[in-house]
């Protein structure tokens, strides 16, 4: 008994000492790490540590917190839309923190996406992004891919990194197995793109509102650990860590512009920085910032090199746009070796921080300042105390201060009009992939407009035959085939005729008669077949002028061609009350070389007799003056040739200059009635050689 009371004692008083070293302990403050921040446009800093999140003013207070129920990630920072909702990853879970406003004074949040998801595959989350433009958020599903979302939670589409396109694998060209999407989304807001990456160092560009890739890029022969910026200026750039290696793409193809070798990375936080300029920047661990202008050309800050300092983690953007933010860790102990292509950087502890504003595209250095200073004197005054500090969330705060620059603030969308001025329009190609597939597919397209056009012409005349079908088509088309034989048959008989007269030298004017019949009969048939009896593809040609006999019911006239091209025209004459007899006679002479002949015959016994003699020239008339001549002196078979210039006399003036056109009466001409009794009974002949 007695040793279970000393027992009992010696446990009280060592509970009581206990409890004295306690209350002489000192009281040790609980501090929180944050995450990655994210630098809002109103000038806040977004940020998260555990399960809550805090936007914090520039001056290190918090404007606002909310708690949420799952545990936040460190290492992704925060992305904002538009419309100032805030997109946090937290468990395998995207929440949308929606920010206190005057309709509702406290913070909320809702799950975003990760409650939809199955359990086949990995529900880890390698990253998001959101075009500002579009409305969109990407995410990417690490071993299960990239999904496109719109702010109100809507899924618009999905893509795999293994697409078949007409039989053919693209994507994942070295293996299937274990390939699948590894980095952030990236969206480049002026080409309406997001690019992302595999595990095998393949490169991926994809439209924005469709998941059809643009292009892949096989990047693997650098490195398959890559990091990507879009510049939104034309290019996108990839950073190989391991390599130390910059690379500048084309948006349009994906091939590769420049590229460029900078210092040693840290493989935690070496995402660079894009301004306005279109300059790339980037720190690395020999203390130097990086700046390379949009055609490659390399600007290293500061001048003076610091031999034990180290550039941790990406430079921000300032909120003008034009200005870059970095910091430069002094560090005790610092030790760099190279060996083969790779160069290390080891360290004690750091020193102090060393910050620094600047303009790569001019290289003016605005501000520089150390966080041994008025900065961190500031911090330990704030609500920042609470939590632990390192190069990010210093640097966040140093770029929401604005601190030493004198550029004035912009918009996230004047910021991205004017980086998108710099891109340059290049010649865009539809060849994609397999050209051989697409030619074949223009032209099979081609066969079948080819086609189209066919039918289509084919139905409308069918369908003009078919207006006719209740009007019996089958007599009009019988009576359109008989009016075609017939007019070949008065072509034939026409050209017999011709033919024939040619032949003999002579023409009747019972012939003459005939072709004149037969060739008014003919142009008949053809006034039909091109109107009435047509379906409106005869045409009806232009009539040349004729050549053979024509003739109406007071007078007649005739022209022929012989076979030496010779041609003959006769003109109309009414003869008088003393040659009204003769009604129904003609006479016919012909010339010297028997080329040509003219007729004439009366017709009406109440006109006076006229007559019109078309002379082509001076020559020519006078030797029918001639001619006019020896036939009053007594009958000639000869006859007078006329050609064809522009001079018209009368017979009884034949004699005088054969300028003006005259008419011959029994009062003008001065000739006497026997005379005109011969003139009238005299042949006009016209003759061309």
């Amino acid at each position: 008994m007695a040793p279970i009371i000393l027992l009992l004692l010696f446990l009280f008083r060592a509970s009581d000492a206990m409890k004295l070293l306690r209350a002489q302990e000192p009281i040790r403050k609980t501090t929180y790490r944050l995450s990655k921040p994210l630098v809002g446009d109103n000038g806040r800093i977004y940020t998260c540590s555990e399960r809550n999140f805090f936007a914090f003013e520039s001056n290190g207070s918090i404007a606002w917190s909310v708690h949420i129920n799952y545990t936040c990630y460190v290492d992704i920072a925060p992305i904002q839309d538009e419309f100032g909702k805030v997109y946090l990853v937290a468990e395998n879970k995207i929440l949308k923190i929606n920010p206190p406003n005057a309709r509702n004074p406290e913070s909320t949040f809702e799950v975003f996406f990760g409650d939809t998801l199955t359990t086949e595959g990995s529900n880890k989350i390698s990253g998001m992004a959101v075009s500002v433009i579009s409305s969109l958020v990407f995410i990417t599903v690490e071993n299960r891919g990239l999904f496109a979302y719109t702010l109100r939670g809507q899924r618009l589409w999905s893509a795999g990194p293994v697409l078949y396109r007409s039989g053919y694998r693209i994507g994942c060209k070295r293996n299937i197995t274990d390939c699948y999407f590894t980095s952030a989304p990236v969206v480049d807001q002026c080409e309406a793109s997001v690019y992302i990456s595999n595990t095998y160092g393949e490169l991926y560009s994809l439209g924005i509102r469709n998941p059809q890739f643009k292009w892949i890029q096989d990047l693997s022969e650098f490195d398959k650990l890559l990091t990507i910026t879009p510049g939104n200026n034309g290019l996108v750039y990839v950073i190989f860590p391991v390599k130390a290696l910059l690379l500048a793409l084309d948006v349009s193809t994906g091939n590769i512009l420049w590229q460029k070798n900078i210092g040693p990375l840290s493989t935690t936080d070496c995402s660079p920085t894009v301004d306005s300029n279109g300059w790339i920047s980037i720190g690395s661990l020999d203390g130097f910032l990086y700046s390379f202008s949009p055609s490659g050309v390399l600007r290293k800050f500061p001048k003076a090199n610091v031999l034990d300092s180290v550039v941790l983690v990406s430079p921000l953007l300032d909120c003008s746009g034009y200005a870059i933010y970095f910091s430069q860790t002094v560090m005790e102990g610092k030790i760099s070796r190279t060996i083969g292509d790779f160069t290390y950087i080891s360290a004690m502890k750091p020193k102090n921080v060393v910050f620094t504003v600047l303009v790569p595209d001019t290289g003016s250095v605005y501000w520089s300042g150390t966080y041994t200073g008025q900065f961190a004197s500031f911090l330990n005054e704030s609500n920042l105390q609470h939590f632990t500090m390192d190069e990010r969330i210093l640097l966040a705060f140093v770029t929401a201060g604005n601190m030493g620059n004198p550029l004035s603030c912009r918009t996230t969308r004047q910021k991205l009009t004017s980086s998108c001025s710099l891109a340059k329009p290049t010649h865009l190609s539809i060849y994609t992939e397999n050209e051989r597939t697409i030619l074949l597919f223009l032209l099979f397209e081609s066969l079948v407009l080819i086609v189209l056009v066919c039918v289509v012409r084919f139905c409308c005349i069918f369908w003009r035959k078919e207006k006719l079908k209740d009007q019996n088509l089958g007599k009009f088309l019988e009576e359109r085939r008989s009016l075609r034989i017939r007019k070949k048959e008065f072509d034939r008989t026409i050209t017999e005729l011709e033919q024939k007269a040619a032949e003999e030298e002579a023409l009747t004017l019972d012939v003459m008669e005939k072709l004149g019949d037969l060739m008014k009969e003919r142009d008949g048939i053809e006034r039909e077949l091109s109107t009435t009896y047509s379906l409106g593809r005869d045409k009806c040609k232009s009539v040349s002028k004729s050549i053979l006999p024509l003739s109406d019911d007071k007078a007649k006239s005739f022209s022929f061609k012989s076979r030496k091209q010779e041609s003959a025209t006769i003109f109309h004459t009414l003869s008088d009350p003393d040659t009204s007899s003769r009604k129904g006679t003609s006479e016919y002479s012909c010339n010297d070389s028997g080329s040509s002949g003219s007729f004439s015959s009366s017709s009406s016994r109440e006109n006076q007799a006229k007559n019109l003699v078309y002379y082509e020239d001076k020559e020519s008339a006078l030797k029918a003056k001639k001619k006019v001549e020896s036939d009053e002196a007594g009958p000639s078979n000869s006859s007078a040739g006329i050609l064809k210039e522009k001079y018209w006399q009368s017979a009884a003036v034949a004699t005088s200059g054969f300028t003006h056109p005259l008419y011959v009466d029994g009062e003008k001409g001065g000739g006497s009635s026997s005379s005109k009794s011969n003139w009238l009974k005299r042949r006009t002949l016209s003759s061309t050689n």
